[in-house]
């Protein structure tokens, strides 16, 4: 009898969960999984592994620990003190990271296996992509995490309409990066990381006037078209940039680097440009204290944007195509696949047609 009633009330509140769950925001993170599932599949019967066996081996667990405790120190100090101030809390929690982060740096000129070998930041172009890098995602991810809020709290758009009204900049990243990697190839880097950061500014700049009587297709699409032109032109040129300023065999921690810098200013930018601008506490529910701060944190935006275009103009060098060695990628198991041994831009054809070393 106890059993049977457990049985019952135990099947009621799985009901409950269930019901809770129902059309919850929740469930849109269900989506990684299929997705995450076929890379694997495809990873598996598709790409072939390569290996360097020239390379160290060995885990910097010092580097990591670090690395995360200085990021959420950082970080912490920063959401919590534009909510309650400079507390004793966010003080310790801010000297905590800015500790951890500088005791990184150290750590990783004196361990064996370093998760982040320093000479690569010896490359002038390598340290100024980082640094672009830095400042336009930023830039766009005070854009992306505002803008989406703005459409609902101030137009009135559903969840649904505010996501989708984000397509054409997914439109046109998938239409134009390519291109945007080809001409990069042919005349350098230089020219389409000016241009690109200074067009997402420009659309930044429109999307800052978007106001409660705004209309889609008149105010809010233009915007967003010469953000994501700008942002076309932006990401392939910069990432290719970013792996041909490196030795062959640094091509995977320089990739890692440039990853963790974008996520990193976005957390950043997040933590830091809504308190800035008044967007704290009960501004996200009041549309017209919100439409005031998204103004305000879309001008910081576009001029992060801008200061990145002309730092790339400034610093960007337009040799990046060729990689800083010539070492071929033999050396790496099964590498006549891989990428790395060329110009990150170069096209698919011109891969195939290039010579490979015999098997």
């Amino acid at each position: 009898m106890v059993g049977s009633v457990r049985s019952r009330w135990r099947h009621r509140a799985f009901l409950r969960r269930v019901a809770h769950w129902r059309g919850s925001w929740r469930l849109i993170f269900l989506i990684n999984v299929p997705l995450a599932i076929a890379v694997v599949a495809v990873s598996l019967r598709h790409v072939p592994e390569t290996r360097d066996r020239s390379a160290e081996r060995g885990l910097d667990i010092v580097g990591a620990t670090l690395t995360a405790v200085g990021l959420a120190g950082v970080t912490w100090a920063l959401i919590e003190g534009g909510e309650r101030g400079a507390t004793a809390r966010v003080l310790s929690a801010s000297a905590v990271g800015l500790a951890s982060l500088a005791g990184f740096v150290v750590a990783e000129r004196s361990v064996r296996h370093p998760m982040l070998p320093l000479e690569i930041f010896g490359s002038r172009q390598f340290t100024a992509a980082n640094l672009v890098t830095l400042i336009v995602y930023a830039s766009l991810s005070i854009m992306f995490f505002l803008l989406v809020i703005h459409l609902q709290q101030v137009l009135g758009y559903s969840p649904l309409q505010a996501g989708a009204a984000m397509l054409p900049v997914t439109g046109l990243m998938l239409a134009l990066s390519a291109r945007a990697g080809q001409l990069a190839d042919r005349i350098g880097p230089r020219m389409p990381m000016t241009i690109g950061p200074l067009g997402i500014a420009v659309g930044l700049a429109l999307v800052s006037r978007v106001q409660a009587d705004a209309t889609y297709v008149s105010n809010v699409l233009p915007g967003l078209v010469i953000f994501g032109l700008g942002l076309s032109l932006t990401v392939a040129p910069l990432t290719a940039t970013v792996l041909a300023a490196v030795a062959t065999r640094h091509a995977g921690v320089a990739s890692g680097v440039n990853n963790a810098i974008a996520r990193g200013a976005g957390l950043l930018a997040v933590a830091v440009v809504p308190g800035l601008t008044g967007l704290t506490g009960d501004a996200y529910h009041d549309p017209a204290v919100f439409a005031s701060g998204f103004r305000a944190a879309m001008r910081i935006s576009a001029a992060l944007s801008a200061a990145a275009g002309v730092l790339a103009w400034l610093l960007i060098r337009n040799d990046a195509a060729r990689r800083v060695d010539s070492r071929p990628a033999a050396r790496l198991d099964g590498c006549h696949y891989c990428a790395v041994d060329g110009p990150p831009l170069a096209t698919e054809r011109n891969a195939a047609d290039a010579p490979r070393p015999a098997a």
